[in-house]
């Protein structure tokens, strides 16, 4: 068995824990008693370091509100097209799981930031800048090098005086 990290279906479910779980603003202190482990687990079992048992993935789903099947949900879809269930045991490169934006810390915080603005109409406007920025057309910001726009002209030092 190869020692080179954890399992990429481990770390998939630890991913979509975290993500589950930092969306409903739950500590792993919390989850962690909620289920009888240490944050300390929670954390390994984030990571992917630790496998999850199915008696604890059971607990873990009831704790965040969802089916057991919430955490495997996107394997098949990042397995591709040509994934062939019955050629589980064929010598093929390991399928990467872990290659989605959604899964890094830096979309996890982003959402559970975007939650903890309270107000309702900045939490909606904050969305639409997002929206707007993320589907900007990128020749938009070469507009203000086009000569229809020019910049401004800074006056010269000594400018107007005789």
């Amino acid at each position: 068995m190869d020692e080179e990290g954890p399992d990429p279906i481990d770390r998939h479910v630890g991913t979509r824990i975290r993500g589950r779980r930092v969306g409903l603003r739950i500590s792993q202190t919390k989850l962690g008693q909620a289920i009888g482990v240490t944050f300390q687990q929670i954390q390994k079992y984030e990571s992917g370091t630790n496998r999850v048992g199915a008696s604890n993935l059971f607990k873990i789903a009831q704790s965040l509100g969802v089916e057991v099947s919430f955490f495997f949900q996107g394997l098949a879809s990042q397995a591709g097209p040509d994934a062939d269930v019955a050629s589980g045991l064929a010598d093929q490169p390991p399928t990467p799981f872990y290659g989605s934006p959604m899964n890094s810390r830096e979309a996890f915080e982003l959402m559970h930031n975007y939650y903890r603005v309270a107000d309702p109409t900045v939490r909606k406007r904050l969305f639409q800048l997002v929206k707007t920025l993320a589907f900007s057309d990128v020749g938009a910001a070469e507009e203000g090098d086009s000569d229809e726009n020019p910049p401004a002209a800074e006056p010269l030092s000594g400018a107007g005086r005789a």
